[in-house]
């Protein structure tokens, strides 16, 4: 966990797995935001690393929306001062709701206002809700606020689009493209001798991955650990392929994006984001080499239309 708030400094504070930072996310957070600033403190989110699901249901691995330092940057471009990570424990999830208001918002984060969604859960075995949550603030001087959930709106439903390669769905819901980050690393260079160089990105573990198929979105070089990215950041139209290629044996999943017209990149060892428009077509299996080409060409020119 970071530093929390210093001093006698108090602040208003958001707690959720924020994973997605989807719209129902946003609107949380944002008034938080707006509470903060109308007061003149400072807004917090606390969220939790590894997901609690990890660590509860061993084994369960939920598919990650957003991994720690793209939550913290969706959250910081919402407005709020500081993301607050908790290493979430076995220790931790044995806690009540009682151990968690005083340790974690009244005595660490110096909480007057906390603001959650309306069907949030806290505690061991999730004994705690806003009611809950409520009677405590009495106890620890800070007040609740609780903000309806937008209509079937969540993590969960957003996971399940991805997983089904709905990509424009998920990106209807989270307000923005479904995107995966990762390292540049060497695959077969199949591409390249086809004319359509493509960036095979390795991807963290338990990473939400769309459904094996062609789509159409973007690709870009993004900082890290304060490096700067390169080519300045520029973002460019792709054709993404996700899957183990049919027309070719042997070749394990792999998620690969060719940016439109550029075979000058030098991306080996760039960390970079994926990000999805739509959905193009599922994998087939091509008779020939030209065959796929054709195909590959066909792929381009949508994608070309759908990030114009």
């Amino acid at each position: 966990m970071g530093p929390g708030v210093q001093g006698s400094e108090r602040s208003v504070v958001t707690v959720g797995v924020y994973d997605g930072v989807h719209l129902g996310h946003q609107k949380v957070a944002g008034r938080a935001v707006a509470i903060a600033r109308e007061r003149g403190l400072r807004s917090v989110a606390v969220t939790f690393e590894p997901h609690p699901a990890e660590v509860v249901r061993p084994g369960t691995h939920p598919h990650r929306l957003t991994g720690a330092r793209r939550r913290a940057e969706l959250l910081t471009g919402l407005g709020i001062d500081t993301v607050e990570t908790v290493e979430f424990t076995y220790d931790l999830s044995c806690w009540s709701p009682a151990e968690f208001a005083q340790k974690i918002l009244a005595e660490r984060l110096r909480a007057a206002v906390v603001v959650v969604g309306a069907d949030f859960r806290f505690g061991h075995r999730a004994a705690g809700d806003v009611e809950t949550l409520r009677t405590l603030g009495r106890e620890y001087d800070f007040e609740v606020e609780s903000v309806p959930r937008i209509d079937d709106i969540s993590s969960t439903s957003i996971r399940e689009r991805v997983t089904a390669g709905d990509v424009a769905g998920a990106a209807a819901e989270l307000g923005r493209p479904h995107r995966v980050e990762g390292i540049v690393v060497r695959g077969y260079q199949r591409g390249r001798r086809l004319g359509f160089p493509t960036a095979n990105v390795e991807t963290p573990p338990h990473t939400a991955i769309p459904a094996d198929g062609v789509y159409a979105g973007w690709l870009q070089c993004v900082p890290v650990n304060n490096l700067p990215a390169l080519y300045d950041g520029e973002r460019w139209p792709a054709a993404i392929s996700i899957g183990t290629n049919p027309t070719f044996e042997g070749v394990p999943r792999t998620v690969e994006a060719y940016a439109l017209d550029r075979d000058d990149l030098e991306l080996y060892g760039a960390h970079v984001a994926v990000e999805f428009a739509d959905r193009l077509r599922g994998n087939t299996r091509f008779d020939s080499i030209d065959a796929l080409i054709a195909q590959i060409h066909a792929d381009v020119e949508a994608t070309r239309r759908l990030t114009s």
